[in-house]
């Protein structure tokens, strides 16, 4: 099993009352999340039950409260266990259904999962208001990914690792920047099984999850933007130069990108400007939550050079860390553009005062600040600002200014 950084606070959690609501996209590993808890307890002669909704065996307890209250009596009695209830975005009304069980006071913990969908993050979320705490379990990140290939042994001195081995550091970002964090691809060691692996992942979320949320007949539509998508990571999103492209109605477009973003497939990124109202309106950019998808969709999958590829999926494995350094944070990630092309990829926003962030996919000899930057310092003035890189770490002043190169690694340690 390849141990995962949010399953502390799961374990934690199952002392507490409110429902434990585990949420992520396919494959991203719940369900083995799930089978790990309900073991652990076990062990500790906790008594618990485990029924999914995607087995049909199980799928009729879920028919009504009675039915399913039936079965963890006859399971565990009316005494305090351990209920898991896996893949409940299935389940019609599921925040109602839910919420029943909750307020009926019962001595039964329930351990919910479910994948990415807009049922679950909005309706579920909704009806279980201060029932509730939601745990976000995306595909493994690269910490994780390092951890497991390294077998666990600089665990608790990873930096250490980073810095010290640099070639086998090197190998594994470019087999994760190729293959991405789905756990059942990283499992698997022949690429041809990986990408076989993702083609089920992929056409699975297309003929599941898509094809219930818009109907069968939408999914190759979908799918072409989807593999647009792919094509133009990092660069702005124009709405009606996709509908023209793909002969779609703009409102289409539109539905089908709140879809991505819903379904864990994509993040919108907005342009930063002092005037809220102007973000609004000004074109965004997009980037993939998973590699491994990404490249598939792009038909790159395992074909990645990272020596010679372009910098937007180094950017994009970037802006995959910071999202999760900000997550759970008022913190917000935008980028800025001016008509003049001038550009920082990444600006942090925190309160009142920001950080701006370039990403440079290269082996820095020396620091050097590009025009872009300059013209954001020279705008904004913030206290730091950031170059992320593959390897130098130095330190320069422009202005009031301390203009930061550190390689990319560091970035897991770095409190902004």
């Amino acid at each position: 099993m390849i141990k995962r950084d949010i399953l502390p606070e799961l374990i934690a959690h199952l002392d507490k009352q409110e429902i434990s609501l585990i949420i992520g996209p396919r494959q991203a590993g719940k369900t083995t999340l799930m089978a790990f808890l309900r073991d652990k307890l076990v062990r500790e002669g906790k008594k618990t039950v485990f029924l999914n909704f995607d087995i049909e065996r199980d799928r009729e307890f879920f028919a009504s409260q009675e039915k399913l209250l039936r079965k963890i009596e006859l399971e565990i009695g009316k005494e305090k266990g351990y209920v898991f209830l896996d893949e409940i975005q299935r389940k019609e009304d599921a925040g109602i259904f839910l919420k029943g069980l909750y307020d009926m006071n019962l001595p039964y913990k329930f351990i919910v999962s479910g994948s990415g969908s807009v049922e679950l993050k909005e309706k579920i979320h909704e009806s279980l208001l201060g029932r509730k705490r939601v745990f976000e379990l995306g595909t493994v990140t690269f910490l994780e990914f390092v951890n497991f290939k390294t077998e666990y042994r600089y665990e608790n001195k990873l930096r250490d690792f980073f810095q010290t081995e640099k070639t086998a550091t090197k190998s594994m970002l470019e087999e994760f920047l190729n293959f991405g964090g789905y756990p059942k691809v990283i499992l698997e060691d022949k690429e041809e099984e990986k990408r076989r692996i993702m083609n089920e992942i992929y056409r699975s979320y297309l003929e599941k999850d898509i094809s219930y949320l818009l109907g069968a007949g939408k999914t190759d539509d979908f799918a072409r933007l989807l593999r647009v998508m792919a094509s133009q990571i990092g660069n702005l999103v124009n709405i009606s130069e996709l509908a023209s492209l793909l002969g779609l109605s703009m409102p289409t477009i539109k539905n089908y990108l709140y879809y991505l973003e819903h379904t864990y497939i994509l993040k919108r990124v907005s342009p930063y400007f002092k005037n809220p109202r102007k973000e609004i309106i000004k074109s965004p950019v997009y980037y993939f939550c998973d590699l491994g998808l990404r490249n598939f969709a792009a038909g790159v999958f395992g074909k990645i050079d990272p020596d010679t590829s372009d910098g937007f999926l180094f950017e994009n494995f970037v802006f995959g860390v910071l999202g999760e350094k900000t997550r759970d944070t008022s913190d917000r990630i935008n980028f800025w553009r001016t008509k003049d092309n001038a550009e920082v990829d990444f600006v942090l926003s925190r309160g009142q005062s920001v950080i701006p962030i370039e990403v440079k996919k290269q082996s820095l000899r020396q620091p050097q600040i590009k025009r872009s930057l300059r013209s954001f310092v020279a705008k904004y003035h913030p206290q730091e600002a950031y170059v992320v890189n593959l390897s130098l770490q130095d330190t320069l002043r422009l202005e009031n200014s301390q203009i930061i190169f550190i390689p990319y690694w560091e970035i897991f340690w770095k409190n902004f």
